[in-house]
């Protein structure tokens, strides 16, 4: 049992993170073989590129997006670098903007080796009842709602905050203090759940919150 103390008394919300707390998510973006797939699902869209010219592609422009954001810690938006690729390889006019998110929402699918919940996920969530919820994730919009909705918990949460959304990534403070202001508490009224000490623990509790690592969390009200 861990012996990190709670205060619930003062707690309002609870703040989670998403991915190694409340989803179990594997990736492989390196190996050729998803952009296999997404090469030839994107000829059937009308946007003619090889894998290997659509890996290149991909994390060049990704790097670049990064470079133009200011910002300590930048996050982008991935259905506007597929977007911009839909536009230099078309072989017919399509409509690049509608086509980046599909293509964004077929890279997850294609990259992805495992998503699921874990299997304390809902219990912990439902150990909250009656506190205002919200999530705090580095994570795309375009498809990390999805994950959320696939399994069910979008629908327990009052705020939901993306990195892509404000084009930061956590330890940046900001995004926890607009997932606040959405949730309508202060920092010492928040509880933050998470699995990482650098992105999650250590940035919520010098903004005033307390804060617990997931293991902590499963350990204290998941049964």
């Amino acid at each position: 049992m861990f012996e990190t103390p709670v205060d619930l008394e003062r707690v309002e919300g609870v703040l989670f993170d998403c991915y190694d707390t409340l989803l179990d998510v594997s990736t492989d973006e390196r190996s050729l073989d998803p952009y296999r797939h997404l090469s030839a699902w994107a000829a059937y869209q009308g946007v003619r590129i090889t894998p290997e010219t659509l890996r290149k592609e991909y994390r060049r422009r990704v790097a670049e997006a990064m470079e133009a954001v200011d910002e300590e810690y930048p996050d982008v938006r991935v259905e506007e670098v597929f977007a911009g690729i839909c536009q230099d390889y078309a072989i017919w006019p399509v409509e690049f903007a509608d086509l980046g998110v599909h293509f964004a929402r077929s890279f997850r699918a294609a990259t992805a080796r495992k998503i699921c919940a874990f299997p304390r996920t809902r219990h912990l969530l439902s150990a909250f009842d009656g506190y205002r919820l919200g999530v705090v994730s580095n994570g795309q919009r375009v498809f990390s709602e999805i994950e959320l909705r696939m399994f069910g918990l979008y629908p327990f949460f009052d705020a939901v905050v993306f990195s892509s959304d404000i084009r930061c990534k956590k330890p940046d403070r900001r995004i926890f203090y607009v997932a606040l202001d959405r949730l309508g508490i202060k920092p010492h009224e928040a509880l933050f759940i998470g699995d990482s000490e650098k992105n999650d623990i250590f940035p919520s509790r010098e903004l005033g919150m307390q804060a617990l690592h997931i293991k902590e969390a499963w350990a204290l009200f998941a049964v």
